[in-house]
């Protein structure tokens, strides 16, 4: 028996982008995975300590000479030293393959750097890396976590002109920090005569982390909730931050991460918005036949919100003024997400340290 397929149809994500301006990221820097991502229309590509932590295991083959000719070249430079000059080439090969759809007025053909996570309650330390970062090519974005002392570096690094990508991020009220300080950098840029046009800020919201730590809250208490409702917990913080972003006018785009489960992407088409996703969830989208429709402005079920919003860690990620700048450092999905950055960065330098004692 002969099947007969389309083999002309758009894939999903394809089909997203045609229908809404719901466009997506590639959530690696991976050139292999880019290359998928870019036949499917992506936008962007981003990086983590994590994330390239994965991406040099995965393609020691193809960086491995880079690295030894960096440690015969330079014998005093340190394993940190060498990190982060891989880092930078690993995120230049992204930004070069994206230079093609570069376009500096929407922020499209973007590569995210993350700065260092060790600078986390150094907000000059984190300005000082975001300026060299965006000093490596006209299409770095920059990666600064929602901590108190990011969002200071957020403003200043968007005073001095850099697109950023403010990460670390799950919630309601550090979205608002983020708007409000990029708003600040670009006010006062404003008042200076500078140009605000090729400035692209996003602020990632990871919805799937969001989970992530509000289960971890509710296994540490005696009660139960429905599990589906867990779900929804980063999409209702997301959808509440557009609603916001929409009213109020802000430069900063939202951008979701961190997918857990296929509502994490259905639930948000037909915002204009971003999404940065794994290329192995883009295949499982691309794979699925979940029907491209509307869904941004449909709200979490009230059943769901009910429960979700019995939980204190859970209103003080979705109310606006559920939590303050200076307690963003003490939120659990901020210490859990920068202590497994630590570590994705710590491995990454192992991974050096091996080529240095041979």
């Amino acid at each position: 028996m002969t099947v007969l397929t389309d083999v002309n149809k758009l894939s999903v994500l394809n089909e997203t982008s045609e229908k809404f301006d719901t466009k997506f990221w590639n959530d690696s820097c991976d050139l292999k995975e880019l290359d998928y991502a870019l036949e499917n229309n992506c936008v962007g590509a981003t990086t983590n300590p994590i994330i390239v932590k994965t991406v040099l295991e995965n393609n020691l083959s193809l960086y491995e000479k880079e690295i030894i000719r960096i440690i015969e070249e330079n014998p005093t430079l340190t394993e940190d030293d060498i990190a982060w000059l891989m880092i930078e080439k690993m995120a230049l090969d992204g930004a070069k393959k994206l230079e093609p759809i570069f376009d500096p007025k929407t922020g499209t053909g973007r590569i995210s750097m993350q700065t260092n996570t060790k600078y986390c309650k150094n907000p000059d330390l984190l300005l000082k890396q975001a300026l060299h970062f965006a000093s490596l090519a006209p299409n770095i974005q920059v990666k600064i976590p929602v901590t108190s002392a990011g969002v200071k570096a957020i403003e200043e690094a968007t005073y001095h002109g850099i697109s950023i990508n403010a990460t670390v991020c799950f919630s309601v009220p550090q979205a608002v920090a983020v708007a409000e300080a990029v708003e600040r950098g670009l006010k006062r840029r404003e008042e200076e005569g500078k140009d605000n046009s090729e400035i692209t800020p996003v602020c990632t919201i990871m919805i799937g982390r969001t989970d992530d730590y509000i289960k971890k809250v509710i296994k540490s208490e005696d009660r139960l909730i429905e599990p589906e409702a867990l779900e929804w917990a980063g999409i209702a913080c997301a959808k509440k931050f557009y609603e916001i972003y929409k009213e109020r006018n802000y430069k900063t785009k939202l951008l979701t991460a961190a997918f857990r489960n296929i509502h994490h992407w259905t639930a948000l088409v037909g915002g204009d918005l971003l999404a940065t996703i794994p290329a192995g969830f883009q295949k499982k989208i691309n794979g699925s036949n979940v029907e491209i429709k509307e869904q941004i402005d449909i709200p979490v079920d009230v059943n769901y919100m009910n429960q979700l919003l019995s939980i204190p860690a859970f209103v003080n990620s979705y109310e606006v003024d559920g939590m303050t700048v200076e307690e963003f450092d003490q939120y659990g999905a901020v210490i859990d997400t920068l202590t497994q950055f630590y570590q994705g960065y710590d491995e990454l330098v192992q991974i050096i340290r091996k080529y240095i004692l041979r």
